[in-house]
């Protein structure tokens, strides 16, 4: 039985798991299944592993797309230069990372692009930041990492000032932040400086609107959820392990 599947934790919600089960009904592959590996320690991969032989491939989501890495036998080059994975091929027995963020967020993003949009705010630090950021170079635009304390590679959300607002007018969110169940919270931004020329992505897709991209909306900015990420991320995976 060919068996996909994804890894995470905590998986309160997989739209993985039920994307891939419809997939698999309108294509009639009655002996596919998609399980969730929600697992508290990375290690209990190996378990799993060795459990589910006929395991052909599974997606990765936080906080494992670093993690996992270990785990590899081969990257590609993408997977390489940014060090996440969210994306493992599995065939006899050897582990191959991919990153299909990468084609998820740049394709879904590229429409929406403007020639003011010349640096960005990365909001978080994790592994999806890293194919977020892996994306805007290959575009050319400027990334400016944001965290909740400052770092050589970061800044703080209270260092934002009206004049860094001013010159990245596109913000990513790539933190949980704003996900359901906690649909009150947000990235704390200094909202009162965005304007009709900033665009704001949250890779979060539940809810549909983030209070994010409710607060960027208000303000007349062109807002973006990660649905349609998700959707085409799905599908590089999908084309993965049937390659």
């Amino acid at each position: 039985m060919p068996r996909f599947g994804l890894l995470g934790y905590p998986l309160t919600h997989s739209f993985s798991q039920q994307y891939f089960t419809e997939k698999f009904g309108k294509l009639g592959l009655t002996d596919c299944v998609y399980d969730n590996f929600s697992l508290p320690d990375i290690e209990e991969l190996r378990a799993v592993l060795e459990r589910y032989k006929d395991l052909r491939g599974f997606n990765i989501t936080i906080p494992y797309k670093k993690q996992v890495l270990g785990f590899l036998h081969e990257s590609t080059d993408a997977v390489k230069a940014m060090g996440a994975c969210n994306c493992v091929d599995i065939k006899n027995g050897a582990l191959k990372g991919h990153n299909t963020d990468v084609v998820g967020f740049e394709q879904s993003l590229a429409p929406f692009l403007r020639s003011y949009h010349t640096k960005a705010l990365v909001l978080g630090t994790g592994g999806a930041s890293a194919a977020v950021e892996f994306v805007l170079h290959k575009l050319g635009i400027g990334v400016q990492y944001v965290s909740r304390s400052a770092s050589a590679g970061a800044i703080a959300y209270e260092d934002i000032t009206g004049e860094i607002m001013a010159t990245h007018k596109l913000i990513v969110n790539t933190t949980p932040v704003g996900m359901y169940p906690n649909v009150h919270d947000f990235p704390a931004i200094p909202y009162q400086f965005i304007t009709t020329e900033h665009h704001l992505y949250d890779l979060v897709y539940n809810p549909a609107e983030t209070r994010f991209l409710e607060l960027g909306r208000a303000r007349g900015a062109g807002t973006q959820n990660g649905y349609e990420m998700l959707i085409l991320q799905a599908e590089e995976s999908w084309r993965i392990w049937n390659t």
